[in-house]
C-alpha cells in the first residue's frame, strides 16, 4: 500500500510540475507580481490535498479543513484534465505548429467539465428495480432503498447529508440498507457537526441496517462503532437478522477485516428457504453468492471511477463495476455511490440512490 501511495503522489506532483512548465510558457509576457501570485496559488491548490491528507486527523479549525480538503480533492481532478488536454494538444502542435493557445483552451475546457461534474454530483439519480424472489414470506412486497459511500466527513458535511436523508425519506421505504463508507476518514467532522441528528431521521417501518466499509476501518473502526452507537442504525458486521415479515439480512464485515467470517459460515445462522438479502461493501468472489443462493447482494465501494477514464480501469478491476445483473436466481446490484470520496465531481458516472421493489413468491 505504500508503494502505491507514493507513486500516485509522485504521479500527481510530476502532472503538476507539467502544468506548471507550460502555464508559464503561456503567461510569459505577464508582469513578475503575477506571477508571482498565480504561481503561489497554483502551489497553494496543488498541495492542499498533500496537506488535508495529513493533517485530517489534527486539532485544527473544522472549516479551515473542510476548505483545504475542497480545494485539495478539486486539484485532483484538475490536474488529471488539465493533463490530458495538454498532451492532446501538445501532440497537436507537432502537426501545427503555429498552434500558440493549448494552455488557455486547455484551461478553458477543464474548467466546464468540471461544472458539469458537479452538477452531476450533487444532482443524484434514482434508480428503481422490481425484484421477483422465488420464495416465501409473510409479506408479498417489500420497497427498499439502498445507498452505499455517502463518506460523510469533511467532504460530505451536515447540510448534504440533510438533503440526502431527505431524499431517501420521499421514497417512503419499508427497509433503508446502506453498504458500507458512511463514514469517510475521520468520525471528528460527524461529531462536530452531530450529523447523527440527520441519520436519526431516516425512516424505515423495519429499520436502517448497514455493514462497515473499508473507509470504517481508516477512520477507526473502534471509533465508527462507538460513533454510530449513538444513531438508530444497526450495524451488522459478519451477522444475520430477520426481520419482521420474514426476510433476512445478511450483512458482512468488510474484506480490512482479514479474520471475518466466510459467507457459507453465516449461511449456518440463516434459513435458506427463505429471502436472503447480503450486504458486502466490496463486490469481490460474486460467484460464492450465486452459489450460495442468495438472493439480492447489494454492494458499493467502486465508485465506478466517479470521472472518465477512471471507470475504465474499475470495469477492468472488478467483475461487475456497476449496476444490475441476474445470474441465476441471484440479483447482483453494485452501486456508484449516493455521494463520493474527495473530488465532488461526477464525469461520466452517476451519484444514485437505489430503490428495489421486491416481489416474493
Amino acid at each position: 500500500m505504500p508503494i502505491v501511495f507514493f507513486l500516485f503522489i509522485g504521479l500527481y506532483l510530476i502532472g503538476n510540475f507539467y502544468i506548471y512548465f507550460r502555464g508559464g510558457q503561456a503567461l510569459s509576457t505577464y508582469p513578475t507580481g503575477v506571477k508571482v501570485l498565480l504561481s503561489l496559488l497554483f502551489w497553494g491548490g496543488a498541495l492542499s490535498l498533500i496537506f488535508t491528507f495529513l493533517f485530517r486527523k489534527a486539532n485544527l479549525s473544522l472549516k479551515f479543513l473542510a476548505f483545504t480538503h475542497e480545494v485539495g480533492s478539486s486539484w485532483l481532478v484538475f490536474t488529471l484534465y488539465m493533463v490530458l488536454f495538454l498532451i492532446s494538444f501538445d501532440i497537436f502542435r507537432l502537426f501545427y505548429r503555429p498552434f500558440t493557445y493549448g494552455f488557455h483552451l486547455a484551461l478553458a475546457f477543464t474548467l466546464c467539465l468540471l461544472s458539469y461534474g458537479y452538477y452531476n454530483y450533487k444532482n443524484p439519480k434514482i434508480q428503481e428495480y422490481t425484484v421477483a424472489i422465488n420464495k416465501p414470506t409473510e409479506a408479498s412486497s417489500l420497497k427498499v432503498v439502498a445507498v452505499s459511500d455517502i463518506h460523510l466527513g469533511l467532504g460530505t458535511g451536515k447540510e448534504a447529508l440533510s438533503n440526502y436523508v431527505d431524499k431517501i425519506n420521499a421514497q417512503k421505504p419499508d427497509l433503508i440498507i446502506i453498504s458500507g463508507d458512511l463514514i469517510d476518514n475521520t468520525v471528528i467532522p460527524l461529531r462536530e457537526e452531530h450529523m447523527e441528528e440527520e441519520l436519526n431521521r431516516l425512516n424505515a417501518s423495519l429499520g436502517v441496517y448497514m455493514v462497515p466499509g473499508n473507509h470504517e476501518y481508516i477512520a477507526g473502526i473502534d471509533e465508527s462503532m462507538e460513533y454510530l452507537s449513538s444513531t438508530s442504525i444497526h450495524v451488522l458486521r459478519d451477522s444475520v437478522v430477520t426481520l419482521s415479515n420474514g426476510v433476512q439480512l445478511i450483512g458482512r464485515d468488510d474484506r480490512q477485516n482479514h479474520r471475518r467470517k466466510p459467507l457459507n459460515h453465516l449461511l449456518e445462522q440463516a434459513d435458506v428457504s427463505k429471502p436472503m438479502l447480503l450486504l458486502d461493501h466490496q463486490p469481490y468472489d460474486l460467484e460464492k453468492t450465486v452459489k450460495s443462493g442468495i438472493d439480492l447482494q447489494f454492494s458499493g465501494h467502486t465508485h465506478r471511477g466517479q470521472v472518465w477514464p477512471i471507470n475504465l480501469l474499475t470495469d477492468h478491476l472488478f467483475d461487475i463495476s456497476y449496476g444490475y445483473e441476474k445470474r441465476g436466481d441471484t440479483h447482483l446490484y453494485v452501486s456508484s455511490g449516493l455521494s463520493l470520496w474527495g473530488p465532488p465531481f461526477r464525469i461520466g458516472t452517476d451519484s444514485e440512490l437505489v430503490v428495489f421493489n421486491l416481489k416474493f413468491k
